[in-house]
């Protein structure tokens, strides 16, 4: 993994605007083709392995969890936990995720699980494809989620309630809303029958005690880029139990487990040293360098690294009212003061590619950059 420095396209701004790319640069420069990372083929082999491998261990912990009932150990709401077993029970499917990956002297590190509501799948499955068709069209890329998640919708068919499937993210969010329209746009070329409504919209018809849109039509099926956490503690979300239309949700509610960064802690406790974990547990545990991360956060808010007992970077932010997870602490930053984090996607239980955030910070956040990607054979 070997990152050079490059020349932007000219009019690159341009060029991914006419991709629907429109959030490139907001807060300064998101969209960065100023560099690209360089993999062997055996590296991404490495990663494809481990994503798989992890995916595995994830839904062996979900059941877990399940089985031993740890659900106040991810601040779970008592309500909902029958509706969580119940989704597990019926192999409720689940599209994608994103593993944050950790990659430093050969050896890969899960940091995080991105589960429930992940972006930048956009920029993975077709921004950095089209740059690398610009840079050199002879070489290739660890990418094959757009071709994944085509296929995988059409093997959802089966599976989903008659009806349409709508689509809902928050209204006022550019990112979430390019992320939705590329996976409806991916439903729709699988022929699928879809519609857009944000979330804002979602409407509960209380004579027929089921889920409808702002034009009143009843919801079978939804994608929604929301976060069930914010879901079951709203008073809204108390109708899904309620729901006499049995919504197919996706991501599927036992998502919300895998979502919750307590799954580190368990996949430790399951698989203590293995080769792709980190030392994880609810208390610093004797460690004196470790990462203290809330339960639920998003965009790397609310957390503190700690080196030698000492703080050397942290994050403010609204969340860790759950309580917080301790991961012994990676060093990434390579030799051009950056810290890379390798996001690998698995979209229908299968690795598909992966997207690089890359930052002088050494905790990603919003402002981090997504640099492409390409296979030197």
């Amino acid at each position: 993994m070997i990152r050079i420095q490059l020349k932007p396209r000219n009019q690159w701004q341009q060029k991914v605007e006419e991709l629907g790319f429109g959030f490139h640069s907001t807060e300064g420069t998101y969209w960065d083709e100023s560099a690209a990372y360089i993999f062997k083929l055996k590296e991404i082999e490495a990663i494809e392995k481990a994503t798989n491998t992890l995916w595995e261990m994830c839904l062996e912990a979900v059941q877990y969890v399940i089985d031993k009932k740890l659900y106040r150990q991810f601040a779970i709401p008592d309500y909902i936990i029958p509706y969580i077993e119940s989704s597990w029970n019926n192999d409720v499917p689940s599209i994608y995720g994103r593993f944050d990956l950790g990659y430093a002297n050969g050896k890969i590190k899960l940091l995080e699980f991105n589960a429930d509501t992940p972006t930048s799948l956009y920029e993975a499955g077709i921004i950095q494809w089209f740059w690398l068709q610009d840079f050199d069209a002879k070489k290739d890329q660890f990418n094959s989620i757009h071709e994944k998640l085509i296929a995988y919708w059409s093997n959802l068919k089966p599976y989903l309630n008659a009806g349409l499937l709508h689509f809902a993210c928050v209204k006022d969010s550019l990112e979430d809303l390019t992320n939705t329209e590329y996976l409806r746009d991916c439903a729709i070329q699988a022929g699928l029958n879809t519609k857009l409504i944000f979330i804002e919209e979602l409407g509960w018809d209380l004579d027929n005690e089921l889920f409808v849109d702002i034009e009143n039509t009843p919801i079978s099926n939804i994608f929604k880029l929301y976060p069930w956490e914010w879901l079951v503690h709203e008073e809204f979300g108390q109708n899904i139990i309620k729901d006499k239309n049995h919504i197919c949700w996706i991501e599927p509610a036992w998502k919300m487990i895998l979502s919750n960064k307590a799954i580190l802690e368990v996949l430790w406790q399951l698989y203590p040293n293995h080769e792709y974990l980190l030392n994880t547990s609810y208390t610093s545990n004797g460690m004196n360098t470790y990462v203290k991360k809330p339960l639920l956060s998003r965009e790397g808010a609310n957390i503190t690294i700690v080196n030698d007992h000492k703080i050397i970077e942290e994050s403010q932010g609204e969340y860790g009212e759950e309580g917080f997870v301790y991961q012994e602490y990676m060093n990434l930053e390579n030799d051009f003061g950056q810290v890379a984090l390798i996001g690998s996607w698995i979209i229908g239980g299968e690795a598909a590619g992966i997207g690089i955030r890359e930052s002088k910070s050494k905790i990603t956040d919003n402002t981090s950059r997504f640099i492409p990607h390409y296979i030197e054979h």
